[in-house]
């Protein structure tokens, strides 16, 4: 059998080939664009309503993105409505504040207390603590500290606060509820510098995946929420931008997902940014460059503080 021969034998297989891995491709992009126009585009509906129960809880309201759920919550229904850490007189709907330090662990017996007979049907695990500057873990002052109020705040509370708000009983059973645990982009890979706030991240994000294969056939939502940089005093990030936004313009745009996304990044632009730091660059090169970026983070940090330091010193001086 010659060359020709062989050709003309293998053209047809070969035809059937290409054109099916066309049709596969064209049919997994258009499904692509579909889910992507459902979610982006139409959203889920508002699906916070008065049917998932009269009172939300979210924790870490006093400012930035918890902030923003308290009032975006507050918005969506004025009847189903709860935080922690904020005074609220000007929404004109009841709330219930428990002033509490989540990087203890003593405080879920008044959390409990505090929530005592209500009816909850969305709960936002927001508060979080990140470091005050990129650091070298062995480098990072107070160290023993730090380790025990991060991982107190950060993880601890999510669990506990869902063991607290009991929603077995309260939500569970009713075939109805909504858990939003908000974790971080810097959850998606390790972040050099901020290793630590990574790996927290990084479980809340698993703890939710996790959890909503759990509870899905009983109809419970629960959700993974990964932002990138909001501008927020956390943050450091003053002026917002397309890809930085405000808080009130990224928990508007996440709440449309709800429902239609278990692990989202919650705002266009960060999906987008999520897409390519985990399907297009590889997670080598992701690292190196966050490492680079909280490297030159931490030498202006520290320079602006040695110099702060000497301004004082010069002052003391003079006096």
């Amino acid at each position: 059998m010659n060359a020709e021969e062989m050709l003309r034998r293998a053209e047809t297989p070969l035809f059937w080939v290409g054109a099916l891995t066309v049709a596969s491709l064209a049919l997994w992009l258009l499904y692509r664009l579909l889910s992507g126009f459902r979610i982006w585009v139409l959203g889920n509906g508002q699906l916070l309503s008065p049917k998932l129960g009269k009172w939300a809880v979210v924790t870490g309201a006093t400012d930035g993105i918890g902030k923003s759920y308290a009032e975006e919550v507050r918005l969506l229904d004025p009847y189903l409505f709860h935080f922690f850490h904020r005074k609220a007189e000007q929404f004109k709907v009841e709330t219930r504040t428990i002033a509490v330090d989540f990087g203890k662990t003593d405080i879920y017996p008044k959390i409990e207390a505090g929530l005592a007979g209500l009816e909850i049907g969305v709960l936002v695990n927001n508060v979080g603590v990140s470091y005050p500057y990129p650091e070298y873990y062995l480098h990072i002052p107070d160290l023993d500290n730090f380790i025990t109020n991060m991982i107190n705040v950060n993880m601890t509370s999510v669990c506990q606060v869902i063991l607290v708000v009991n929603l077995p009983c309260r939500v569970f059973l009713r075939s109805k509820g909504v858990i939003l645990n908000i974790s971080s982009a810097s959850g998606m890979y390790p972040v050099p510098l901020l290793t630590v706030y990574s790996a927290t991240k990084a479980f809340v994000d698993f703890f939710s995946r996790g959890l909503q294969e759990e509870y899905r056939r009983q109809g419970i939502i629960i959700q993974s929420v990964l932002p990138f940089f909001v501008a927020t005093k956390m943050t450091r990030i003053r002026k917002p931008t397309l890809d930085k936004p405000t808080p009130e313009r990224y928990v508007a745009a996440e709440l449309t997902t709800v429902g239609l996304q278990s692990q989202t990044n919650g705002y266009f632009p960060h999906a987008v940014m999520g897409w390519v730091t985990t399907k297009l660059v590889p997670s080598s090169i992701v690292i190196f460059l966050g490492a680079r970026m909280n490297r030159l983070q931490r030498t202006g940090y520290l320079h602006r503080r040695k110099l702060r330091e000497q301004k004082n010193g010069a002052s003391l001086k003079s006096e």
